[in-house]
């Protein structure tokens, strides 16, 4: 079924578990996703980011709203690191029900202006907002954008941009960078920071960057306010790495069906790794509890 950010959100941070918020860039991968969301009983989130967006088109986001309603468990369409206006509103009108909106490279003042009119724009149609303060690292062979040098969300500034914003989720910076870490470097998340920020923030906190981090320091952030995790790089390396094991041991077969299943099979390894590892493995029945209304219809803004 699909649902709102702010829904699904809500009861993981009761519970203090993360959803894992998963890149899509093809169909390949968004059927790992649902498939084995289903298969442990997990929420998930289904992301793309603008590049990715560019790449599969708008139309296929009317295929990933069918799957996700089709889906028995609850799944979020959400809109990864958008810096702009003009493209938060194109996800809208696409029908995802989040929306991550990126002033983090901005000055204070202007990422809460940006920040206001989004949440201004998506509320009034049922849609929620995701934020960030700080900024995220960027190591090789991401995409996804961020910063040479980690700027560390401080916990003061966190209280008021998210009183004065009323965003839904806030992204934190806290030691992650997106992609791979070099060979040989120990990522170490500041958790006593997470912690101080969840003292003063009363919303879900999201970590960005969650491929390639201790176990340890994954399942202590869940208990500071990390109710969403994203991930990408774990599940599309172990996705394109035995999709270029089958191609080269199978050079003369070029059906889908014989080559994708192996890809998929090492895709959903990695996810039912990390639904277990973030908590939301069995947790799909939660949802059913209470008197709360997943109907979901297309998002319009003229």
């Amino acid at each position: 079924m699909l649902v709102t950010m702010k829904e699904l959100l809500k009861v993981a941070y009761e519970n203090e578990f993360a959803v894992g918020s998963y890149n899509v860039s093809n169909n390949e991968i968004l059927r790992a996703i649902i498939e084995t969301a289903e298969e442990k009983k997990s929420p998930a989130i289904v992301q793309i980011h603008p590049n990715e967006l560019d790449l599969v088109s708008d139309e296929f986001i009317a295929y990933v709203r069918e799957a996700a309603n089709n889906a028995s468990v609850p799944i979020v369409i959400h809109q990864d690191h958008c810096g702009t206006i003009e493209g938060t509103i194109r996800a809208i009108r696409n029908g995802y029900t989040s929306v991550m909106i990126d002033g983090s490279h901005l000055p204070f003042e202007d990422n809460i202006a940006l920040t206001k009119d989004i949440v201004h724009i998506a509320h009034s149609v049922g849609v929620s907002v995701e934020a960030e303060l700080g900024t995220i690292g960027e190591n090789e062979g991401s995409t996804e954008g961020g910063a040479e040098e980690i700027l560390y969300t401080d916990p003061e500034q966190a209280r008021e941009f998210v009183n004065r914003t009323g965003c839904d989720t806030l992204a934190v910076a806290i030691g992650t960078a997106h992609g791979f870490y070099p060979e040989n470097f120990d990522p170490k998340l500041q958790i006593d920071r997470l912690e101080q920020i969840n003292k003063v923030v009363d919303i879900p906190l999201v970590l960005h960057g969650g491929s390639n981090n201790p176990d340890e320091d994954i399942r202590n952030s869940t208990k500071y306010g990390i109710s969403k995790i994203n991930l990408s790089s774990d599940m599309k390396g172990a996705f394109f790495d035995q999709l270029r094991i089958t191609l080269r041991d199978k050079p003369n077969d070029f059906e889908p069906d014989v080559i994708f299943p192996e890809a998929n099979e090492a895709a959903k390894k990695v996810l039912r790794e990390k639904m277990d590892l973030f908590g939301s493995s069995n947790k799909a029945n939660l949802y059913h509890l209470g008197e709360i209304s997943f109907n979901i219809t297309p998002n319009v803004i003229h």
